[in-house]
């Protein structure tokens, strides 16, 4: 067994981190000094979903590892410390799919919930895709509404799929998105997060109520997150009571950038840093009036920009189970 091993984490607890190998070997590790990312004042240096490089240590019969290099990361998603204003908490490192989960009642799901979300993982840089969740039990009217929601996002890009996992409708298209991938889910409670996982991944549901079983115990201001290898070639990040997903940080002449839509027509604006409010000749208000970019998503980007976070914040609960959902 060689000193120095490479891998991957898949789970945190605050001071200690499980890496796996890609022999497939686990170990416990700590990590060497006090890491320093450049340019990110967090209160976790490494986040599940990291890829570091260790060295191991022989205590007696124990055999732990000592992390002291992170790889660069492709990506990550970070929440607001909770006690600490000026610090972030990271989520999750290397993320392909962000997948948000959409109720149409039942709970409802705001249209300004769904856009605070598409425009983080596209800051970000992580690609999301909504899932309308319980298509079963929809009437004529709700039917309506999410084909409408579903007309709206499909044509600024975004991959919708329709799903049912009580009567396990629309699972092989998630699988298929899912495969060779690493995947979060997130939605409001009781959207379904933890009834799609199971289905997808029959048993994992022990390990997801005692994980959350564990976070409600007095654990509200640290996230301990957990990947999980998913029988069809998938991996899932679990992030359990993660509150106040939200904009950081976010300059107002970058948040246009983060909706497509606006994004496309930034060029034929007459000012280059337009804001997309009350300037003249603004190609969005533009396309606005001509029903070409949706009210709803315009008056999001309206919120964003005047900073209003505390109607809109964020529980994301990625596939783990929580005190509100059945």
């Amino acid at each position: 067994m060689t000193n120095q091993k490479t891998g991957l984490v898949y789970k945190s607890t605050g001071s200690w981190y499980t890496v796996r190998t890609a022999e497939g070997e686990l170990f416990e590790c700590r990590i060497k000094g006090k890491f320093r990312i450049k340019g990110i004042k967090s209160t976790n240096p490494i986040a599940v979903g990291d890829w570091v490089d260790f060295e191991l240590n022989e205590a007696g019969d124990e055999i732990t590892g000592l992390i002291h290099t992170i790889h660069e990361r492709k990506n990550y998603l970070i929440r607001k410390s909770v006690n600490l204003s000026k610090q972030v908490h990271i989520i999750a490192a290397n993320v392909d799919l962000l997948f948000i989960l959409v109720t149409i009642d039942n709970p409802i799901t705001t249209t300004s919930f769904i856009d605070r979300l598409l425009v983080t993982a596209e800051a970000y840089g992580i690609e999301a895709v909504l899932i309308f969740n319980k298509v079963d039990t929809f009437s004529e009217e709700t039917l309506d509404e999410q084909l409408y929601l579903q007309y709206v996002y499909e044509n600024i890009g975004y991959k919708c799929l329709r799903v049912s996992a009580e009567k396990e409708k629309g699972l092989e298209a998630l699988k298929e998105l899912m495969k060779d991938k690493v995947s979060m889910f997130t939605g409001h409670s009781g959207v379904g997060k933890s009834t799609l996982v199971n289905v997808l991944e029959p048993g994992l549901n022990l390990k997801t109520k005692q994980i959350s079983e564990q976070h409600q115990q007095g654990q509200h201001t640290t996230t301990f997150a957990e990947m999980y290898d998913l029988n069809f070639d998938a991996k899932i990040i679990d992030t359990p009571g993660i509150r106040g997903f939200g904009i950081v940080d976010m300059e107002p002449q970058e948040v246009g950038d983060y909706f497509p839509e606006f994004f496309e027509l930034k060029d034929q604006c007459k000012f280059n840093n337009c804001l997309h409010r009350e300037e003249p000749n603004c190609a969005v208000k533009d396309a606005l009036d001509r029903d070409e970019i949706a009210w709803s998503r315009y008056k999001s980007y309206i919120q964003i920009l005047d900073g209003d976070e505390e109607n809109y914040r964020t529980d994301i609960y990625a596939n783990g189970k929580n005190q509100d959902e059945e």
